[in-house]
Parts: C-alpha cells; sequence; structure tokens
C-alpha cells in the first residue's frame, strides 16, 4: 500500500463521515437559530426551551436519515476498505 492509497482512504473516510453528519448538524443549526430568534423576540431566556427541541430534532432526523447514513457508510466500506482488504 502506498502513500497516494492511504491518503486517498483517509479522504473519502474524512468525507464519509461529514456526509453523515451533515443531516444532523444542519437540524442543529436550523432549531438552534430559530429558538434563538424565538427567544430574542420574546426575551425568555430558559435554558429547557433550547435543549429539549434540539434534542428531540436531532433523534427525529437521526432515525429519519439512519438508511441515508448506513447507505454512506457501505459504500465507502465496499469501495475503500473491502479492495484493500482483498489485494
Amino acid at each position: 500500500m502506498t502513500e497516494g492509497e492511504i491518503f486517498e482512504v483517509l479522504r473519502a473516510s474524512i468525507w464519509g463521515a461529514a456526509m453523515m453528519g451533515l443531516p444532523i448538524l444542519a437540524t442543529t443549526l436550523v432549531v438552534g437559530f430559530a429558538i434563538g430568534l424565538i427567544q430574542a423576540l420574546t426575551s425568555i431566556q430558559e435554558m429547557t426551551l433550547t435543549f429539549i427541541p434540539k434534542i428531540l430534532a436531532v433523534v427525529v432526523v437521526f432515525f429519519l436519515s439512519l438508511g441515508y447514513m448506513t447507505k454512506v457508510a457501505l459504500d465507502l466500506f465496499n469501495n475503500w476498505v473491502i479492495p484493500l482488504i482483498a489485494g
């Protein structure tokens, strides 16, 4: 295995991890922004108001995007790891 192959596998792994985390991170960003806007407009500074909706949204999006994340992980494994193991 050459350095180029190692770097390509690392690049593909980092890209796959970013693509798997994207739905959850985007959801957290949107929900956090919306709740922050509501808090700023109403002057309600309750900590649970920010925490509970984010957790619920992340859990829902996690289960909705689980198939997508599995597909990305399997594509990464089938296209990069198995060929390297098989030689």
